[in-house]
């Protein structure tokens, strides 16, 4: 469910941003709002229905404000630069880089008892993540402020030097950051294959052994 949300919010921000539409930016927000309580919600957690409630009373007056598309600049930066933390803090001394995580539990062995050819690709290609989901919120941050009309320096009555427009940037932001973190991951696992032969006998059977790790591994790999 929370994957389907997490597709869900680019086209919902996107057509938002297309229509100059409060009520679909405040369900895009909503819907992000549900990504973060999904788990306790699912748990009948008292505190989290209430939160819900809370966060929709507030998202349906800002739905009638004219600063209702605002928050959906800051989105794909937080989104895409949490992300980007996320790798970058396992590559810090003494932590298991997240992509030798991810491949030790694969093939159902410890990190460290990866070959060493092993452990230092998945560390290199745990730093280009990391390289890569940064340089991407950077300039989606960049967008953001030099977006017109309505962008962070317009709304405070800043003209920038250079200018985008909020589709322009929403083009981006909420759409093509995708295409090309996913386009990375098919063209990373080609050279992957290429490099380490038989590991894997096709994308689907890499996909299948990635699903097959189980919700838990996934919730608990970031810990």
């Amino acid at each position: 469910m929370r994957l389907l949300l997490a597709v869900a919010y680019p086209f919902l921000a996107h057509a938002a941003t297309l229509r100059q539409d409060g009520v679909l930016a405040a369900l895009a927000l909503f819907d992000v709002a549900l990504i973060v309580l999904i788990a306790p919600l699912a748990r009948r957690r008292g505190w989290a229905w209430t939160l819900l409630l809370v966060v929709g009373a507030g998202l349906a007056l800002l739905a009638q404000s004219q600063h209702a598309l605002l928050p959906l600049l800051l989105m794909p930066v937080t989104f895409v630069g949490l992300i980007a933390y996320l790798f970058g803090r396992t590559l810090l001394p003494g932590r298991v880089p997240l992509i030798s995580k991810i491949l030790a539990a694969i093939e159902g062995k410890a990190a460290s008892a990866l070959a060493p050819e092993l452990q230092r690709y998945t560390r290199s290609l745990t730093l280009a993540w990391t390289v890569l989901l940064a340089a991407l919120a950077v300039i989606d941050g960049l967008l953001a402020l030099i977006a017109v009309p309505g962008g962070l320096l317009d709304s405070i009555g800043v003209v920038p030097p250079v200018t985008v427009s909020r589709v322009q940037w929403s083009w981006f932001a909420n759409l093509l950051d995708y295409g090309i973190v996913g386009g990375f991951f098919v063209l990373e696992y080609l050279y992957r294959k290429r490099r380490f032969p038989g590991r894997y006998r096709n994308f689907l059977d890499f996909m299948r052994k990635m699903a097959a790790l189980g919700p838990e591994f996934w919730r608990t790999l970031l810990h």
